[in-house]
């Protein structure tokens, strides 16, 4: 895989693009960068800046980018004693922003995925990208890299050499989908499944379905709109008005992409996939009925790019499952870990439910708890919800860390559960039980939301 890099633009060629005036400098400086504006991380020189309010205009900032170029609506004094600064004028600077956007991605005819989901988005696009790299030049989102501030960065980092995009695209708030979908076009759309998560931003489940549904008119009359056939919640989202080819995955129900005869081997997944009357054995590392489903979606997308099924089912067999994710170890006084910290809702939580009953295989069971985080007036609700979950599967010793994890808990005892219950305020009591009670006779489920560090680093710690 290349370096991805921006096509280079004059000043001139931009002009011409954003309908703007040249105020000052010259129309042959050439571009090969456009910053969301302050956030460079490299010096890099040769950038054009959208300033889009007086409040954006950092002089000592712009100097230490020169020679680069501005544009701009407003009038500022003090532009023209700074040699090596281009200055364009335009009427609007954030249409004239949007104007270049659009222009720099219909340059490029190549297909786009765009991932969504409440969870296995960032896995699926890892095994789409992973496929994908075997044949293609690839830009992809990195990691869960995947806000507002990053998409310019990663559509500028298409070029002529770029065959294929994979782009994460998450929901912090209503309108995030749609937003990202300004900028990538895709051609082809995922939604993984859809649970409950960011409700503090999206206020009801509905709008949050809603949100996650705005990848319909994201991907277009003339795209692929990529589904889970066994997911509820998606089941919610009308697709009258959708003019596009639909593509089902699934386990459970009919699907354009079904996985049967499902088994937990060493180090991963073994099913056999059914899709145009064909059977084709799969195996995808990682753990997990949601694995297989992962890898599903994946083959339903590079399916639509042109990749040959089996082609792509021998290289799923060397993906790297992503850490943190479901991330299995022998670790302290050589119990079995179950690193889940990455992301912790409803959806994942049954997910590693069932993955700690098989890895467990009649050891003793033990889960370990923070709040869910991001989940505003259902916050109660959905953790009476995660208690049914933890009712269903069974778990021998739950451990929290937190109000709402420990009400979790306890209501489990309400539903017929009879576990070893240790409710704490702080991690270091939590250090000292695991040392006490962790051995080659047990294993560990570690769930907490993706940024508490303290629980990182107690995963990693029990891990080693």
């Amino acid at each position: 895989m290349h370096e991805t890099i921006m096509k280079a633009f004059s000043v001139f060629e931009i002009r011409q693009i954003i309908d703007g005036e040249l105020i000052q400098g010259s129309d042959e400086f050439v571009i090969d960068y456009i910053p969301y504006y302050k956030k460079i991380r490299r010096k890099k020189r040769n950038v054009l800046i959208f300033i889009k309010n007086k409040f954006e205009l950092d002089l000592s900032y712009i100097k230490s980018r020169l020679p680069c170029a501005i544009v701009t609506d407003l009038d500022f004094e003090g532009l023209k004693l700074i040699n090596g600064l281009t200055v364009v004028k335009v009427k609007n600077v954030k249409s004239a922003f949007w104007s270049f956007v659009q222009y720099y991605r219909e340059l490029f005819s190549i297909p786009v995925v765009a991932v969504t989901g409440t969870c296995g988005k960032t896995t699926t696009k890892e095994m789409i990208a992973h496929i994908l790299k075997e044949q293609k030049s690839v830009q992809a989102t990195v990691s869960s890299a995947n806000s507002r501030l990053a998409h310019l960065h990663y559509i500028l980092g298409i070029d002529e050499r770029t065959e294929a995009a994979v782009i994460e695209t998450a929901v912090g708030r209503p309108g995030d989908i749609r937003y990202a979908c300004r900028y990538f076009k895709p051609t082809i759309g995922i939604i993984t499944n859809i649970g409950a998560c960011h409700l503090n931003a999206c206020k009801t489940i509905e709008a949050y379905v809603s949100a996650k549904g705005e990848m319909i008119t994201g991907v277009g009359d003339h795209g692929v709109l990529i589904l889970n056939a066994d997911d509820e919640k998606t089941k919610a989202i009308s697709l009258v008005n959708f003019k596009g080819k639909i593509v089902y995955f699934g386990i459970t129900n009919r699907a354009d992409f079904r996985a049967t005869n499902i088994q937990y081997m060493e180090g991963g997944m073994q099913f056999t996939l059914k899709c145009h009357k064909i059977s084709l054995p799969i195996f995808i590392p990682g753990y997990g009925d949601h694995q297989v489903a992962n890898a599903l979606a994946a083959l339903a997308a590079v399916n639509e790019i042109g990749i040959d099924m089996k082609q792509a089912a021998n290289r799923l067999r060397s993906f790297k499952n992503l850490g943190r994710h479901l991330e299995i170890a022998t670790g302290y006084n050589g119990a079995t870990i179950i690193d889940d910290t990455w992301n912790f809702n409803t959806t994942s939580l049954e997910a590693g439910m069932k993955v700690l009953n098989h890895v467990a295989d009649g050891k003793h069971r033990i889960a370990l708890f923070t709040d869910m985080a991001s989940l505003g007036e259902y916050s109660s609700q959905l953790h009476k919800e995660a208690s049914a979950i933890v009712n269903k599967y069974g778990v021998d010793t739950i451990i929290t860390v937190g109000n709402r994890a420990k009400e979790m808990a306890n209501h489990t005892l309400e539903l017929g559960l009879k576990p070893k219950i240790y409710s704490f305020t702080n991690y270091s009591q939590v250090y000292t039980l695991l040392k006490e009670i962790l051995n080659e006779n047990s294993t560990l489920l570690i769930k907490s939301f993706g940024n508490n560090t303290t629980m990182i680093e107690l995963a990693a710690f029990f891990k080693k």
